[in-house]
């Protein structure tokens, strides 16, 4: 019984961090000051584009691209912004929403607030700090330390954290990048009642999600009755945040997360609640949009391939992150993607 039992955690274990990108809360400031990025260049607006008021923070004419800030992805993120801001026709007219963990020392934001306005000097964003004890209690030990931070949640309270004038954000992670213009994902068609827009992945075994406690139950299975419920990455989103604060999903995920509390549901940290409930209500979105699972390998360190098709934003979502290889010389062949958007400035870079 017991070989079984850590068996079946390995899997979960393995199937989770194959799939997922999480922020860690083992960070401290230090990592921020001994890292100094180079300034991105200014990439102005295509002829076409709409025509922005002076404060640009609640028109719908901007693209609203929301993103978690935090030290140890910092690296990622910079390199993400400048993918973003470089494809896209319309640059001038995204705005940036960064949530960041409240509980970290002012130095730390202060430190991103600098980094960020030095590196991208005409960047319009904002930072949010998010109060960690708003979810701190409602988390679960799961499988990975790193998926208990609560910054890890914040996805969950954009719609709470965000002005009410901001309708419809792009979620995105912080290890990715995008080859193409943010603005067609923004575009994304919402349909009926939906809520959230995201590629889905519906040749992947959904049961593994949750616990056998949770299949055995029948109030609880029945939950997906009636939906094609299929697994989706909550690291590229597109949420109309107008529909979920009428419809109050935070607290719906709230809820899943006071009854994991209980009696123990799922394995895998934040994502089982996207899961709960939206899986089979969402707007599928093509994977151009989310070729994810380049982090690679978990335990063999072996390098992962593109998903067939075309491509429009790479995720190394999974243990292996792009910077850590180069940096080690041991970087995968599609490592060398990510490298020409990294704006870390090295020790032995020439003074120009």
């Amino acid at each position: 019984m017991v070989t079984s039992m850590i068996i079946t955690i390995f899997l979960f274990f393995l199937f989770s961090i194959h799939h997922h990108h999480h922020v860690t809360c083992t960070t401290t400031t230090t990592t921020a000051t001994t890292q100094r990025f180079k300034q991105a260049p200014k990439f102005y607006n295509s002829p076409n584009c709409p025509s922005q008021p002076l404060d640009a923070t609640c028109s719908d004419e901007s693209v609203h691209v929301a993103m978690t800030l935090d030290v140890k992805y910092l690296r990622g993120s910079m390199a993400a912004i400048l993918s973003v801001l470089q494809h896209s026709s319309c640059p001038e007219n995204i705005i940036f929403h960064f949530v960041t963990a409240a509980s970290k020392s002012k130095t730390s934001t202060v430190i991103l607030n600098t980094t960020l306005t030095n590196s991208f000097p005409y960047l319009k964003f904002q930072i949010y700090p998010f109060d960690d004890s708003t979810v701190s209690g409602l988390i679960s030990t799961s499988i990975r330390s790193a998926l208990d931070c609560p910054l890890n949640y914040a996805r969950s309270y954009m719609a709470n954290l965000l002005p009410d004038c901001v309708r419809k954000i792009v979620y995105l992670d912080s290890d990715l990048i995008l080859i193409d213009d943010i603005a067609k994902l923004a575009a994304t068609r919402f349909t009926n009642d939906a809520v959230l827009a995201a590629p889905e992945y519906c040749n992947a075994n959904f049961t593994n999600y949750f616990t056998p406690t949770f299949w055995s139950n029948p109030s609880l299975s029945m939950t997906f009755a009636n939906r094609k419920a299929c697994y989706f990455n909550t690291g590229v989103m597109v949420i109309d945040l107008e529909k979920w604060r009428i419809g109050g999903y935070t607290e719906e995920i709230q809820e899943w997360m006071e009854l994991q509390k209980r009696m123990r549901i799922y394995e895998l940290g934040s994502l089982p609640p996207f899961l709960l409930v939206f899986a089979g209500k969402i707007v599928p979105v093509d994977h151009r949009w989310n070729q994810h699972g380049l982090g690679g390998d978990n335990f063999r360190g072996l390098c992962r391939g593109l998903h067939p098709g075309p491509v429009s934003l790479m995720h190394w979502s999974g243990k292996g992150k792009p910077w850590v290889r180069l940096d080690a010389k041991r970087p995968c062949p599609l490592d060398a993607l990510w490298d020409p958007y990294d704006l870390l400035e090295t020790p032995f870079a020439l003074e120009t």
